[in-house]
């Protein structure tokens, strides 16, 4: 039974790391034509000292360091004498990629959460007989 706790553990952080990753994911989006707003992303990190070796665990947010993009729009209050100003970095079809795979990764935790638990109440079923 402990085996089948230790599993529904592990799929439960790994869904709430993709949720995580999936937050911040759309808090790019959201901010795609923000002046000077640089893309966050998230690392993971197995988490050691858990109960349940192996589970995962969020690590840190970190902004993306690349070069924020220049847009030529002279009327726009932010443009310099050049009429340019810089951008944003993020580059939504990396975001939606990212957000397929962060989902992709959730249903597949959601599944072995779901196959663990049909299994222990298969398990309950069986010692009640």
């Amino acid at each position: 039974m402990s085996t089948l706790l230790q599993a529904l553990g592990l799929s439960a952080s790994g869904m709430n790391a993709q949720a995580t990753r999936l937050r911040h994911v759309s808090e790019n989006i959201a901010n795609a034509d923000t002046p000077g707003y640089r893309r966050k992303t998230v690392s993971f990190d197995a988490d050691m000292r858990a109960a349940t070796p192996g589970t995962v665990k969020v690590g840190d947010v970190s902004l993306d360091r690349s070069d924020l993009n220049e847009i030529y729009d002279p009327g726009n209050p932010l443009a310099g004498a050049d009429g340019t100003y810089q951008g944003s970095n993020v580059d939504i079809l990396i975001e939606i990629a990212d957000a397929r795979e962060a989902q992709r990764s959730y249903e597949a935790n959601l599944k072995v959460f779901d196959q663990a638990r049909q299994m222990s109440q298969g398990l309950i079923e069986l010692l009640r007989r």
